[in-house]
């Protein structure tokens, strides 16, 4: 067991405006580093279904904020080689998340996607990274333990991209996970886009990635902002795995709750209570 001193900042609402408080805790981190793996964690969105100032990531919850949770599992995967990506509000997510030794960023801009976000990252990657894990910085509940077991099926079943998928009964307005009769992954379809048959499915996308190194540095040159929203996105690069007869597969999580991810302040409080319940 390692432990870290980590600083927060809250925000205290008074009548007149939001006072910044700052806030030391000693944490103990269940680090075991996994050698040539890396962690990308998005964190660049403004949030505008929180309908806030404040970029959601630095929300806060129970006190802390939120991208401290991700960076807790990111860390106790590995360490020092993990890459947040900033956009909005970059200056304060960077001074969170630096007090977490060894974090490594890259700026995105303009936010032209996921698949964007992952290239602004890849060059501030350690040169013997062969994994990537790339998370949400707006998914808090995720654990080291399940990081790892999608690392462990992805290298054990060598694969070039695994994705971590969880059932819920009911998936509608979720990405569909499908795959194909020998259980490999084939796309992510959004429900706007499913079929009928497509909408029955009850796995669904976490937006949680194991990838390889090579197949994402060649991936991301592929993909194109050919969509409505013109932007670049990460699920392309599963279609583009798929068509070249790669191995890419699916790790289905235990806990649905683990990926939940926030969108608003409904969402917020929903994770803030399951928080409070394991603690």
């Amino acid at each position: 067991m390692w432990f870290t001193l980590f600083k927060f900042r809250v925000w205290l609402i008074n009548a007149a405006s939001l006072v910044p408080l700052e806030i030391y805790y000693m944490h103990e981190l269940d680090t075991m580093k996994t050698p040539n793996v890396a962690v990308i964690i998005l964190a660049a969105g403004l949030g505008t279904r929180m309908k806030s100032n404040l970029a959601k990531v630095l929300h806060p919850i129970l006190g802390k904020p939120m991208i401290s949770y991700v960076l807790e599992t990111a860390y106790a995967v590995a360490q020092d080689n993990v890459v947040v990506v900033v956009g909005h509000q970059a200056d304060e997510v960077k001074r969170v998340c630096s007090l977490t030794p060894g974090i490594g960023f890259a700026l995105q801009e303009t936010q032209l996607g996921t698949g964007h976000a992952v290239l602004c990252a890849m060059p501030q990657l350690a040169h013997n990274v062969e994994d990537v894990i790339i998370l949400c910085g707006d998914v808090p509940l995720l654990k080291a333990a399940t990081v790892r077991r999608l690392l462990d099926e992805h290298r054990e079943n060598k694969r070039i991209l695994s994705l971590l998928a969880v059932v819920v009964d009911q998936p509608r307005g979720y990405g569909r996970v499908i795959m194909d009769d020998r259980r490999n992954l084939t796309r992510i379809v959004e429900e706007a886009d499913a079929t009928v048959d497509e909408k029955g499915v009850k796995f669904i996308n976490s937006g949680i990635y194991c990838v390889k190194r090579r197949f994402l540095d060649a991936s991301l040159a592929r993909i194109t902002p050919d969509n409505a929203q013109g932007e670049f996105y990460l699920t392309d690069i599963i279609g583009i795995g798929y068509a070249d007869d790669q191995k890419i597969g699916v790790m289905v999580g235990d806990d649905d709750l683990e990926v939940s991810g926030v969108n608003s302040m409904v969402d917020l409080k929903f994770v803030e209570t399951i928080i409070k319940k394991m603690t």
